[in-house]
C-alpha cells in the first residue's frame, strides 16, 4: 500500500466512523413523520364477507336500504289500534276479534281495523293499520262459535312495542368508514345489508430477517455463545397483528454482501422489509453500515428514545426499510412505534397508532435519561382510578416481560426519579 493509498483509506475509515459514531437523533415524533411522508397505499381486493374479520376497508359502505325495513313487533303479543282500548280498565274488559297470526318470517294476510287484532310473534311484521302492539301477558281469549277475541284491559298507549321503520338506519347512511378494522359488529352490518363480498386492503407483505453469527433456529439444540432467533418470530407476530402478511426470510450471518444482497432482494419483492439486529456501532453492526451506503435512502439512524435508540429507518424506491435493534425489548417497542402504524396507514386505518391515554404510576421509577423512555407495564383499574405498574426487569436485552406487559409507560427526559402517583402518558398495546 502505497502512503497515499494509506491516508485516504484512513480517511475513509474516519469518515465511516463518523458516521456510525456521530448520529443525530431526532424524536420518535419526528421518526414516525418522516416514515408516514413515505407511506404509499396498499392496493384493493375482494373477499368474502366470512373472510373479511380483521382487514381494513378499502371503501365506505352506505345503507341500500332502511332498518329495520318494515315496522317490527318488540314483544309477543297483539297488534291493534290503541283508540279501541279507550274505554279499558280493570272494571271494563274490551274485546277484539283476532282475524291473523302472524309468525316471524311472514307477511301480514289482513290490514287491521278497529274492533280487530292480529295474533303477533316477536319481530314478525306489523300489520298495516295496527299502531300498537299489546303484550301477550296483559290479554286474556275466547272462543265462541268458531272465532276468537282478545280481551283486554288496561289502555296503551300508541306506538308501544313496535320498531318503526328506519330506527337504527336511514337509506343512505354511513355504515362504515374507508379504513375501517373489519370486527364482530361490522361483519355483523355488512351481512345485515347484504354486502357479501367486501373491498378491503390487500394485506401488505413484510419481509422479516435477522442478522447474527449468533443466532440458531428455534428447533436447534442451544450451543454455547449462541442464542435463538426469537426477534423474528416476535416480529411475525407484531405484525400479523398489526393487519401484515409476514413474510419470514430467517437469519443470516454478520456479512456484509450476504445482507446486502438479502435486503436488497426484499426490497425489490416485498412491500415492507424489517431487520432486527446489527445496527449499533459495533465491528460486526452490518445493518448501519449498509443503510449508510447510499444505495438505499437514510431517513434516519438514532432516535432520542430508549429502548432502540439505535433504530434505523431507509426507503428505497418508495419502499420502507426499519433497521431494528437486536435487543429483543428495543426490537419490540420498534415495532410498535413505528412498523405497526406504517401497515395500518397502507391500509387506510382510521387508529394507526398506538392509543395514548392517562394513568397513575404505579411504583417509583428510578431511571433517568436525557431521552423518552418506553417501559414496558401492566395496567390494573383500582379504586376507580387506572395504574400503571412499570416492570421491574425492563432493560432492552431483557425479554421476558414482554409477554407480561399490556402498555408502554411514557418516561419524559427528567434528572429526577418519579414518583409513584405521578400522572403520565401510557400507550396501550392493542394485541394483548
Amino acid at each position: 500500500m502505497t502512503s497515499q493509498q494509506g491516508s485516504e483509506s484512513s480517511a475513509a475509515s474516519s469518515q465511516h466512523d463518523n458516521g456510525k459514531f456521530n448520529r443525530r437523533p431526532i424524536t420518535p415524533a419526528a421518526a414516525q413523520q418522516k416514515i408516514a411522508a413515505y407511506v404509499q397505499p396498499a392496493t384493493l381486493e375482494e373477499v368474502k364477507l366470512h373472510e373479511a374479520g380483521g382487514r381494513f376497508l378499502a371503501q365506505s359502505v352506505t345503507a341500500p336500504h332502511p332498518y329495520p325495513h318494515f315496522r317490527r313487533s318488540g314483544m309477543d303479543g297483539y297488534a291493534l289500534q290503541a283508540a279501541d282500548l279507550a274505554q279499558a280498565s280493570s272494571d271494563h274488559i274490551v274485546w277484539l276479534e283476532v282475524i291473523d297470526n302472524i309468525p316471524c318470517g311472514y307477511t301480514p294476510s289482513h290490514e287491521i281495523t278497529s274492533g280487530y287484532a292480529a295474533r303477533i310473534m316477536t319481530g314478525a311484521m306489523v300489520p298495516d293499520g295496527a299502531d300498537v302492539v299489546v303484550m301477550l301477558e296483559m290479554t286474556e281469549l275466547r272462543t265462541e262459535h268458531g272465532r276468537t277475541w282478545v280481551g283486554i284491559k288496561r289502555q296503551v298507549e300508541q306506538g308501544k312495542n313496535i320498531t318503526p321503520i328506519g330506527l337504527e338506519v336511514q337509506e343512505g347512511d354511513l355504515l362504515l368508514q374507508q379504513g375501517a378494522q373489519i370486527g364482530a359488529g361490522e361483519i355483523s352490518v355488512l351481512a345485515t345489508f347484504g354486502v357479501h363480498t367486501v373491498p378491503v386492503y390487500r394485506k401488505p407483505r413484510v419481509a422479516i430477517f435477522s442478522t447474527g453469527t449468533e443466532l440458531l433456529g428455534v428447533e436447534e439444540p442451544i450451543a454455547p455463545g449462541k442464542i435463538r432467533n426469537s426477534n423474528s418470530l416476535m416480529l411475525a407476530q407484531q405484525i400479523a397483528a398489526a393487519g401484515g402478511e409476514p413474510i419470514l426470510l430467517g437469519a443470516i450471518e454478520d456479512k456484509l454482501e450476504l445482507a446486502r444482497t438479502m435486503m436488497m432482494n426484499a426490497l425489490e419483492h416485498y412491500d415492507l422489509v424489517v431487520s432486527s439486529g446489527g445496527v449499533s456501532v459495533g465491528d460486526y453492526d452490518i445493518m448501519g453500515d449498509l443503510v449508510r451506503s447510499g444505495e438505499v435512502e437514510m431517513l434516519f439512524n438514532k432516535i432520542s428514545m430508549r429502548p432502540g435508540s439505535v433504530t434505523t429507518g431507509a426507503v428505497k424506491d418508495g419502499k420502507l426499510l426499519f433497521a431494528l435493534s437486536g435487543n429483543p425489548g428495543a426490537c419490540f417497542v420498534g415495532c410498535e412505534l413505528l412498523v405497526r402504524p406504517t401497515i395500518r396507514q397502507m391500509m387506510g386505518s382510521q387508529h394507526d397508532y398506538l392509543p395514548q391515554w392517562q394513568a397513575e404510576l404505579g411504583r417509583e421509577y428510578v431511571k433517568i435519561n436525557s431521552f423518552t423512555r418506553y417501559v414496558r407495564g401492566r395496567l390494573e383499574m383500582e379504586n376507580g382510578r387506572l395504574i400503571a405498574y412499570p416492570a421491574l426487569l425492563d432493560e432492552s436485552n431483557v425479554m421476558v416481560t414482554i409477554k407480561d406487559s399490556d402498555c408502554l409507560i411514557v418516561i419524559p427526559p427528567t434528572s429526577e426519579p418519579l414518583a409513584a402517583g405521578t400522572i403520565v402518558q401510557i400507550l396501550r398495546l392493542m394485541d394483548r
